[in-house]
């Protein structure tokens, strides 16, 4: 109990400490505005079935990055928020910070700033670098990994080697305005279900928890143009005293509010309310789950009239196979499902739902009203 208490107390030092160099919500807003109202999707190639395939020299696909980002400009899209991955950089770092050099050249002519993500605690906590494996046919989300994985999530001594990787890309493109932020760590606490709930090394919110707040002191550090963030996703957001410790780290570090929706338009904005006691600029990393009942229509005509930035999850029908609902998991699929629960377009650029493209564009202003 002595223990615990001393490390509670010590950590709310630390995390008051850190927190002192966020930016200042005036500087935060002021930043925001003069960005445009952001508007994308999370972004994976269709030829890619993670971050590694993306990333990794034999799959980096330069052609389908820019078909399909030409795609998002066509809908009026700005930004796209795009996952890292530590073995990635470990692996090759030059040819990876080349890489994300070449990605931003391609996203730059197409008038896209990426929002970063280092972390994320979804999925397989086993990632292995190298050439990955094949989709399972009809399951969502079946290659994807996390990052870092459980074995450097379980062990200090890879603290290092995820400082040095954080440091690295940070102070490589801290001054770089093609990037429009950096998301710290996709959905800290999440624990994920099935047989990856199993995989999950026991002491995963405790040493999250100590990391996260150490990310965000790295990335901090080098002091990057760009602002810091890190989305809460699930819970009861609406008073201090309801904020679980991670949220708070979340929430007391970023320099820009961010969060995730996947359910109705009333509840999108009841979270919106919840987050704009915090006077800064808001946006929504993901969103977009047609069979959970969140859809582009009304969500993103709402989040305009709120100002609030917004990246649907899924693009391109592809490799992720996210067309497939979360219950692919314990459920059987044989054929592509009649509603798509993620994405909007197939792989030859046709819209799932042109009625979902025409609704995007007249919310974006690519088509007159």
């Amino acid at each position: 109990m002595r223990k615990f208490i001393f490390f509670s107390f010590a950590f709310i030092i630390f995390l008051n400490a850190s927190s002192q160099n966020i930016w200042p919500a005036a500087k935060a807003k002021t930043w925001y505005a003069a960005q445009g109202w952001p508007v994308g999707a999370n972004f994976l190639p269709s030829t890619a079935i993670n971050q590694l395939e993306m990333w990794q020299a034999d799959t980096f696909d330069t052609a389908t990055i820019s078909k399909e980002l030409g795609w998002a400009q066509s809908l009026g899209m700005n930004t796209m928020r795009v996952f890292l991955h530590d073995l990635a950089y470990q692996q090759d770092s030059a040819g990876f910070l080349q890489r994300i050099n070449t990605f931003l050249q391609i996203a730059s002519r197409h008038k896209i700033k990426p929002l970063l993500v280092f972390f994320d605690s979804v999925w397989d906590p086993n990632p292995v670098a190298g050439k990955q494996r094949d989709p399972k046919p009809f399951l969502h989300n079946s290659g994807w990994v996390q990052s870092p994985g459980a074995i450097a999530l379980s062990n200090d001594s890879s603290h290092p080697r995820l400082e040095k990787y954080v440091k690295d890309v940070v102070r490589y493109f801290k001054n770089d305005t093609r990037i429009w932020g950096w998301d710290v760590w996709n959905e800290p606490d999440n624990m994920n279900g099935g047989e990856y709930n199993k995989q999950e090394p026991r002491n995963k919110l405790y040493n999250v928890l100590i990391l996260l707040q150490k990310t965000f002191d790295w990335a901090r550090s080098q002091k990057p143009v760009q602002p810091l963030t890190s989305g809460v996703w699930w819970g009861n957001w609406s008073h201090a005293d309801s904020l679980k410790p991670i949220w708070k780290v979340q929430l007391n570090n970023s320099d820009i509010i961010s969060f995730h929706n996947y359910d109705s338009a009333s509840e999108f904005v009841t979270r919106i309310k919840w987050l704009q006691r915090y006077n800064r600029p808001i946006i929504c990393t993901e969103y977009m789950a047609r069979g959970n009942s969140s859809f582009f229509k009304p969500t993103l005509g709402i989040a305009k009239t709120y100002k609030v930035g917004m990246y649907n999850w899924g693009f391109v029908d592809g490799k992720s196979q996210t067309i497939y609902p979360w219950n692919s998991w314990d459920k059987q699929y044989t054929a592509e499902p009649d509603l798509w629960f993620h994405d909007i377009f197939r792989r030859d650029g046709t819209a799932y739902k042109p009625e979902e493209v025409e609704y995007i564009k007249m919310v974006t202003g690519k088509k007159s009203k």
